[in-house]
């Protein structure tokens, strides 16, 4: 749908399904011959999320959280680096719960902490080079994540949060949109907790 809507507005685009904690999908990824275009604007908006107990949190499911939600992100960006453009930017999605926590998700958690300070770390390397890396840290967000909630877990939700409703993909994709505009172009490093007031760090 989206390629679609891209395309139907007179622009070009292309959707390529991979695998991020499967290395070899992701190295075909950054031979994909649309790569040689250059890439200006980089998004890392993938994850696992699976709701286990952390006191019964097991190894295997840890490891298999951290190769997908953190590891995979890294695979990607080591097979795009060399097609960045100098001045790219990019957002990785990371997740409230990366600075907080849950105790039902503490993998997911792990992962996203992970992934946001690596982000930083990221940001400071290639700061030098005009490139910039910040991360997006969503609440509760109409995705599928949410799709499972009865009624009264939704109002629950809606309740927690200060603004009273759960967030939009429209609200995360504005965000993002700003993070990689000229609007922001002395930003870089920074966690931006989208949330509706639900998380005040």
């Amino acid at each position: 749908m989206v390629v679609a809507d891209i395309r139907s507005a007179g622009n070009d685009a292309l959707a390529v399904k991979v695998d991020c904690a499967d290395g070899g999908e992701v190295g075909l990824l950054g031979i994909h011959p649309w790569m040689a275009r250059g890439i200006d604007v980089l998004i890392l908006n993938h994850g696992s999320y699976e709701r286990v107990a952390a006191d019964k949190l097991s190894l295997q499911t840890l490891r298999q959280t951290m190769s997908t939600n953190f590891e995979g992100a890294v695979a990607v960006w080591k097979a795009v680096q060399p097609h960045l453009t100098s001045n790219a930017r990019m957002v990785v999605v990371g997740s409230q719960l990366g600075t907080r926590g849950s105790p039902h998700g503490a993998d997911y958690s792990a992962s996203k902490a992970a992934l946001s300070t690596w982000a930083r770390s990221l940001a400071q390397a290639v700061g030098p080079e005009g490139k910039r890396v910040n991360v997006l840290a969503p609440g509760f967000v109409d995705t599928a994540i949410l799709a499972g909630d009865s009624k009264e877990k939704r109002v629950q939700r809606e309740e927690q949060v200060p603004l009273k409703r759960i967030g939009t993909p429209e609200d995360m994709a504005s965000t993002i949109s700003f993070l990689v505009s000229n609007d922001s172009k002395y930003i870089t490093g920074a966690i931006l907790h989208v949330n509706g007031g639900l998380y005040l760090p």
